[in-house]
């Protein structure tokens, strides 16, 4: 199977990684340049990095990994077909307790175009705060706009692989929380992230030599004036824009706030006197919308897809995009690589899940240590998938490996 290149942040992250393999923090292996494993006690997993999420479970299906760890509907699609079940949720992943209400995605600025639209961001931000209380009061309502964006209403189908993808759906939501409060504890919980990234090797700037890494990763801003405006009803006009704004988002539940906001545009335009209308009313997955404040065309705005958060921060790197929806991780790497952006508030926590083979014999995180190392001591090591190096998914996975005393290596397709 052919995957795609590995963007120019995850050659960077590849980089940094191995230069810690070198230095003895991490024993490479069996990749195909030849390295020879260093055992370990207990056991080794390969982690086979793909283009985001879509191509997992016809991999699980066709036996050509044991496992995935992916974002929502994917997790649940794994199961709904029949093909593997639910090792583990993320929230469950070592160390103990440490993940129990652990971030997912957050809001992200660039700096330039807050400062120059700041109303512009301030409305936006509203709209997302509004749209995460519509998730909240209206899941099934919500199931329905995602697989009619994800899939077109049609089953989900990777492969030869082929699921419902309004029961996957509604199967995810329940595993995410909607929120979009910067509380202290969701702040501690980034901070983990954070040093998880350290320990990893793939943050090493300005972020990991930060004194104050608030000041470095938040500016909580937007939330609060969104809030005041959610609050009060009292929307700001901006002036129009001359430019195009760039949103990037993926094709997950995660980033529900936006297809909510886009498909049902004229409740909020009534509710709120904000409005994300798409120019083409009749696509499934819309690609251009106007946003609307209090009955008057602000800006066009292009929403961006990618396969996986380190995408998103290479188009928000060279301003293709000025706002997006990207998980945790990819977001503090961006900034720790001086890539100018800001985290504005969260879209939602948790929400991911390790799937692994029907028949594997695994019910939780420790039957899978357990199981990574019979495999591997039986010379058959693990090969588990995760979206994209940097994603916070691999970063979550690797993270639980090296908690358990478990040897990661790459694996080549």
């Amino acid at each position: 199977m052919k995957f795609m290149k590995l963007t120019a942040i995850a050659f960077v992250t590849l980089a940094l990684v191995l230069v810690l393999l070198s230095a003895g923090c991490t024993q490479p292996a069996g990749t195909s340049s030849g390295s020879a494993a260093v055992p370990s006690a207990n056991g080794t997993v390969g982690i086979l990095e793909t283009a985001g999420v879509g191509p997992m479970p016809s991999l699980l299906a066709t036996g050509q990994v044991d496992g995935y760890i992916a974002w929502q509907p994917v997790v649940e699609a794994g199961v709904e077909s029949n093909i593997g079940h639910v090792a583990v949720y993320s929230k469950d992943l070592p160390p103990a307790g440490e993940w129990s209400d652990h971030p997912q995605n957050v809001f992200v600025v660039r700096k330039d175009f807050y400062a120059q639209n700041p109303d512009f961001v301030n409305d936006f931000s509203a709209l997302n705060l509004a749209a995460t209380q519509y998730i909240n009061d209206h899941p099934q309502e919500t199931a329905a706009i995602d697989a009619d964006w994800l899939a077109g209403g049609q089953n989900f189908t990777y492969g030869n692989v082929s699921v419902s993808s309004v029961t996957a759906v509604n199967n995810s939501i329940p595993t995410i929380e909607f929120s979009n409060n910067p509380s202290d504890s969701w702040k501690a919980s980034t901070s983990d992230f954070v040093q998880a990234l350290i320990n990893l090797g793939t943050v090493r700037g300005f972020v990991a030599n930060s004194t104050n890494q608030d000041t470095v990763l938040y500016n909580f801003q937007p939330f609060t004036s969104a809030t005041a405006i959610i609050s009060s009803k009292n929307v700001i006009t901006p002036a129009p824009m001359q430019n195009t704004v760039g949103v990037g988002y993926l094709m997950a539940v995660d980033h529900s706030a936006l297809f909510v906001a886009v498909k049902d545009w004229q409740y909020f335009n009534d509710t709120y006197g904000i409005a994300l209308k798409p120019e083409d009313l009749t696509k499934a997955k819309p690609d251009v919308a106007d946003f609307i404040v209090n009955g008057q065309k602000v800006a066009t705005v292009n929403l961006v897809p990618a396969n996986a958060g380190p995408n998103l921060m290479q188009l928000a790197a060279t301003n293709s995009i000025q706002m997006s929806y990207v998980g945790v991780p990819p977001a503090i790497s961006a900034i720790d690589q001086g890539i100018p952006i800001t985290i504005a508030y969260p879209i939602d926590n948790l929400g991911s899940g390790l799937v692994v083979a029907n028949g594997a014999p695994v019910q939780d995180w420790q039957s899978f240590a357990a199981w990574a190392k019979a495999r591997s001591d039986a010379g058959k090591p693990l090969v588990i998938a995760a979206p994209g190096k940097g994603s916070i998914q691999d970063v979550m996975i690797r993270s639980a490996l090296q908690n358990s005393g478990i040897t990661v290596t790459e694996v080549k397709v």
